[in-house]
């Protein structure tokens, strides 16, 4: 297998990472290009991928081929390589709004298309992508799809139309979990905590509540009331955070970030 990754920024560094860390593939079977030429310099001196001069090269060279570059580069890139690619060439998108009709309106609906949407804590290898496929991606073909994905993080497959939820949900999940950690650490600073203890502490509890909840697999609800004892210390932070309509809040929010995706959205 020989892997192309058209784009050097925080994602598509994050994936070569992650498919080197994992054992996926050997840097010798991926080839990368971008633009800027300092950012692939750099990545050929940290994994010794090989590089190319230009995005066709790279095409004649991958069996699978990962677009990692912003949504309005996408159109552009694919009237560059369309009549480089073969029906067995898989090309697999993380450009956000960017849905297969519109690659296949570029490039052919013969073509194998994956479009996916990572988020950022793929970074640090505990990514969540979801994944949809075209009909002409076959079951072993999925498989080999998945095991790129999970190289660095875990990966679901949904509908298509539900990449403008995920968005909600996860894409952007990240900045709402900064946003909520931050407004901990002030309520610590108010009371007394200092403030760089108050972002470990905190990020490290986060981090466990998550996991507990993916190892246990119990109901969120049923892990929060295991915390809240009758009258105690949890349920009056619980009822501060009603009155202050915490749920109805997180709700519109996921509502506003799903519907600006569909705004943005290249169907």
């Amino acid at each position: 297998m020989e892997l192309g990754i058209i784009g050097a920024g925080n994602m598509g560094s994050s994936i070569l990472k992650g498919v080197i860390t994992s054992n996926f593939l050997v840097s010798n079977n991926i080839t990368v290009f971008d633009l800027n030429q300092e950012k692939i310099e750099k990545l050929v001196k940290e994994y010794d991928v090989k590089k190319v001069k230009t995005e066709n090269e790279l095409v004649e060279k991958s069996n699978i081929i990962i677009l990692s570059v912003k949504p309005n580069i996408v159109p552009i890139v694919l009237k560059k390589i369309k009549d480089k690619l073969n029906k067995n060439t898989i090309i697999l998108s993380i450009a956000a709004g960017i849905s297969i009709d519109f690659i296949e309106k570029n490039i052919g609906s013969d073509k194998k298309v994956v479009r996916t949407m990572p988020n950022t804590p793929a970074q640090v290898m505990e990514g969540m992508t979801a994944v949809s496929f075209n009909p002409n991606i076959k079951e072993n073909e999925k498989k080999v799809i998945f095991k790129l994905l999970d190289s660095f993080g875990k990966s679901i497959e949904i509908e298509e139309k539900l990449m403008h939820v995920y968005t909600g949900i996860s894409g952007s999940l990240p900045a709402y979990v900064y946003v909520f950690i931050e407004a901990l650490a002030d309520g610590g600073v108010l009371e007394g905590m200092p403030r760089e203890k108050a972002y470990k502490i905190i990020a490290q509890t986060v981090l466990g509540s998550a996991k507990m909840m993916l190892e246990t697999k119990k109901h969120p609800g049923i892990l929060k009331d295991e915390v809240t004892s009758p009258g105690g210390t949890t349920i009056a932070a619980l009822k501060a955070l009603e009155d202050g309509k915490f749920r109805g809040t997180v709700i519109q929010a996921v509502k506003a970030c799903t519907e600006k995706s569909k705004e943005m959205a290249q169907e």
